[in-house]
């Protein structure tokens, strides 16, 4: 078993501060259009966490959040100051989901799935094959 670990994460211009700690629900890519969309990218790479192992740290007031009204659980919250996605609780609030990308620190093990993976842009390229690709 692994033991519990804290992790801290940030915004673009360390405005907005986080810590988040193990163990993780999930830790996956997704390859939906709404991730691609969010992110700018070809997918998004998630950790969920039950709520009660996140916490801000600073900077929570500069937070805008944004729910996408026809979708039953997508969000997306940011920094107000430089734009960069922060993390975000699930609607029912008893989930944080943190964007991989904004912990300071390296989190443990690695993604484990290819979530919505039929979904991908024809042009995405691969190098986890050995990951199970969901749909």
């Amino acid at each position: 078993k692994m033991s519990e670990q804290t992790l801290s994460g940030s915004c673009l211009c360390k405005s907005v501060q986080h810590e988040v700690s193990t163990p993780f629900m999930r830790f996956g890519h997704c390859y939906c259009s709404r991730c691609r969309k969010a992110t700018g990218g070809v997918r998004s790479t998630n950790i969920a966490v039950p709520i009660n192992q996140f916490r801000w740290t600073q900077g929570e007031d500069l937070i805008k959040r944004f729910d996408l009204p026809e979708a039953k659980s997508f969000a997306r919250q940011i920094c107000s100051r430089c734009n960069c996605p922060v993390p975000h609780a699930s609607r029912d609030r008893t989930r944080a989901i943190v964007p991989a990308g904004t912990l300071d620190d390296v989190p443990p093990g690695k993604p484990s799935v290819h979530g919505y993976w039929s979904s991908r842009v024809s042009w995405v390229d691969i190098d986890e094959s050995d990951l199970p690709c969901t749909d």
